[in-house]
């Protein structure tokens, strides 16, 4: 349980990317769990079932199953063992925690899944709690971090994660008694109390930050980290499991290189969260948040870092259970990796001059690709002119590439507001070449490119942010810093 979020419509494409929880690392009893029931007043013909082996794996597994004339169906799930799954109906979906031998008859109504589900037979008990579960605490502001509860001060914050826990806790020990669960079952929930407590605790100073725009970052008591010190918290076999776990340890190394004067922005930030998880992790989870370190090292680190970190990895993962996947994904996103040069083009600008990307080095160059059809993107355009005065004369140029296939309106926006910078257009929108070749899934987006025309930061402080400007400041001269670092020298 996230109680830092809440379910949405957007539900089902969450849902899709559920994780079992138990790393293959870890001996499992494969088996089968077969789901039987009735769906009335059906208007969706399929029902389906889905899981990830483990949270570096793209890839769900997806058992479908064809509802009759009457809205029954059956579903026989292949598991790996103790396994949190997803029940997917059309936009709709449920938790499911399923184990090898479970039969379970699931009934619900076509038009209301969430509150109509009902679970019986063995192995039923589980499911039956998450779904109870959810009522009464995932979707009861009360007990959530966001909206309200980010506002409070440290001891008000404490009190709150105090009462949550205690009403957690009863909640399963009074379930537990009345219902039969699984020993396996019982250790995720407890595991999933214990580190929604601990992950919130630890990012509530972090998040308030992000969230209370009106007030400066909170200044902590030196004890309110002192629940880290527990050796029991960091490296806890009877957890492994639990989601909200692998994100609290992943939560931790951060925090841990945070703590020791190491900032996201220094090139060396991954390396040091990847030695420190190799020195201070063990069991099955230890090789998963390493994995995790090096996915964020693919998407935001310096290529050659993460490129030296994937080699390593191989010590960790003797029998390659999760080389190939890094290696795959690690394929996938150099090139858009800190220190990877960024993909050159020749754009026509509003003046009607030619310019490539090339013409720029020397300087930075904050990118954003928009369009004057999106409200967000004309949301930024007060802030892009702001910042572009506030560093006028300096060795930066922003560059605003249009993805509008009508020249004309574009030409005109741009003219009649007078908009600061260099302003050219890709004609196709998202589907254009330039769109694909930068991998823009969005508008607007933005990249900070050094001055050698490498990536500096794929994910700036949007150009609304007060942080963005002193963001840029630090990020002149860095060019050589990034595409020239070489791994940290670390005792093994």
């Amino acid at each position: 349980m996230n109680s830092a979020s809440k379910k949405s419509p957007l539900r089902f494409l969450i849902g899709l990317l559920t994780v079992a929880l138990l790393a293959p690392a870890v001996s499992r009893a494969q088996g089968t769990v077969v789901l039987t029931g009735k769906v009335s007043n059906h208007k969706t013909d399929t029902i389906a079932v889905s899981f990830r082996e483990h949270p570096l794996d793209a890839k769900e597994h997806i058992t479908y199953a064809r509802l009759d004339s009457k809205g029954e169906f059956r579903l026989a799930v292949a598991v790996p063992g103790p396994t949190r799954a997803d029940l997917v109906y059309g936009d709709d979906v449920a938790d499911l925690f399923l184990e090898p031998g479970n039969a379970i008859e699931v009934r619900f109504k076509s038009n209301d899944l969430a509150s109509s589900i009902k679970f019986k037979g063995p192995g039923s008990a589980a499911s039956s709690y998450l779904v109870e579960l959810d009522e009464q605490f995932i979707e009861n502001d009360g007990f959530q971090v966001l909206p309200d509860n980010i506002m409070l001060y440290e001891p008000g914050f404490l009190s709150f994660l105090d009462y949550r826990r205690k009403a957690e806790q009863k909640f399963l020990d009074g379930y537990a008694q009345d219902n039969q669960i699984s020993a396996a079952f019982k250790a995720y929930a407890q595991a999933e109390i214990d580190y929604s407590y601990a992950n919130d605790r630890l990012t509530f100073q972090d998040l308030r930050e992000q969230v209370v725009a009106t007030e400066g970052r909170l200044k902590m008591t030196p004890e309110y980290y002192g629940f880290l010190n527990d050796a029991k918290l960091i490296n806890n076999p009877s957890a492994a499991q639990s989601e909200q776990h692998q994100e609290f340890l992943l939560n931790y190394i951060h925090h841990t290189a945070v703590a020791a004067n190491h900032q996201r922005t220094d090139p060396d930030f991954y390396w040091v969260c990847y030695e420190l998880a190799k020195k201070q992790l063990t069991g099955p989870v230890k090789p998963l948040v390493m994995g995790r370190v090096l996915q964020e090292s693919f998407r935001f680190g310096h290529v050659k870092q993460s490129a030296a970190m994937l080699a390593d990895f191989r010590s960790v993962d003797p029998k390659n259970e999760f080389f190939p996947l890094l290696q795959r994904d690690f394929e996938t996103h150099k090139a858009f990796a800190i220190g990877a040069p960024a993909p050159d083009f020749k754009l026509v600008t509003v003046k009607g001059d030619t310019v490539s990307l090339r013409d720029f080095a020397g300087k930075l160059v904050y990118l954003n690709f928009w369009r004057t059809t999106s409200g967000l993107s004309l949301r930024d355009l007060p802030y892009a002119q702001d910042l572009a005065r506030k560093f006028e004369g300096k060795n930066i140029v922003f560059l605003n590439i249009a993805l509008d296939d009508n020249d004309p309106a574009w030409k005109q926006l741009v003219v009649s507001k007078k908009l600061p910078g260099v302003h050219v257009r890709a004609a196709g929108g998202l589907r254009s070449a330039l769109a694909r070749a930068y991998a823009l899934q969005e508008v607007p987006s933005y990249f900070l490119l050094a001055e050698d025309g490498s990536f500096l930061n794929t994910k700036p402080k949007r150009l609304s942010s007060h942080a963005a400007i002193d963001e840029i400041k630090e990020s002149f001269g860095k060019a050589s810093t990034y595409t020239s670092a070489l791994p940290v020298a670390t005792d093994k």
